[in-house]
């Protein structure tokens, strides 16, 4: 049974130069040039393999990795990158509710909202809270 994979190239000449390459090996291809495209495909999965130009615009290399193989690691980040992404995937996940989101982090509230501040996540609650009290303008 052949192998089947994603073609992702922005350039047609390219894409139907690489295409054919890959068909005169038996490979069967599923060639585009649209990145919401091939985003479709590889969800509905069936594929061996992808064959992704990186000159795509607005491709985001990293959550491409994660669609392609979720388990593998990323690159090395920093703790506090880490813990931000953690902090802000949680807050999402609860819809914004901090109590519920320190539950689940297992921190405190005021530890919660520290490191929303330290880390730039808060989405202006406070500073309205703070308006409407006559504090911050």
């Amino acid at each position: 049974m052949p192998l089947h994979v994603l073609l992702l190239e922005p350039d047609p000449e390219r894409r139907q130069a690489l295409a054919n390459s890959l068909r005169a090996a038996g490979v069967r291809v599923f060639e585009t040039g649209d990145r919401a495209a091939a985003v479709e495909s590889l969800e509905s999965g069936g594929f061996d393999g992808a064959l992704v130009s990186l000159r795509v615009p607005q491709l985001d290399a990293g959550a491409l990795r994660a669609a392609i193989c979720p388990t593998a690691p990323g690159l090395p980040v920093s703790l506090d990158a880490a813990e931000r992404l953690h902090i802000a995937r949680t807050l999402e996940h609860t819809g914004g509710n901090r109590r519920q989101a320190a539950l689940i982090l297992g921190i405190s509230r005021s530890t919660l909202l520290h490191k929303i501040r330290k880390y730039g996540l808060d989405d202006g609650r406070a500073r309205r809270r703070r308006r409407a009290k006559g504090g911050e303008p």
